[in-house]
């Protein structure tokens, strides 16, 4: 069951073509067998959390709190690693800030 802060590879359709690429993205909840993640991405130009090699990731990320989607959690692939405690709590921060 993914959990907050989960970083997982998951089968993912972009917005602007009907192809579907396997993509990390970090998971932000999961409620009956629907997850809702957090897009990741390696262009560093774009904005959202930095996210690490030393943190797990294969290279230097970043977390795009602005594409948020759902998807099942049968296009999951795989678990790739969890984010530390003070990682989420920054991620749940910037969260907050944008819904209030």
């Amino acid at each position: 069951m993914p959990k907050f802060g989960d970083v997982i590879l998951a089968e993912m359709q972009f917005v602007d073509t009907l192809d579907i690429k396997q993509r990390p993205a970090m998971v932000l909840f999961e409620e009956y067998g629907n997850v809702v993640v957090a897009g990741i991405t390696s262009n560093l130009e774009m904005k959202g959390i930095s996210l690490s090699k030393k943190e797990g990731a294969v290279k230097d990320s970043v977390i795009k709190l602005n594409y948020i989607f759902t998807i099942s959690e049968k296009m999951i692939k795989k678990a790739l690693f969890s984010l530390a405690y003070e990682k989420k709590e920054l991620i749940a921060s910037e969260l907050l800030k944008r819904l209030v």
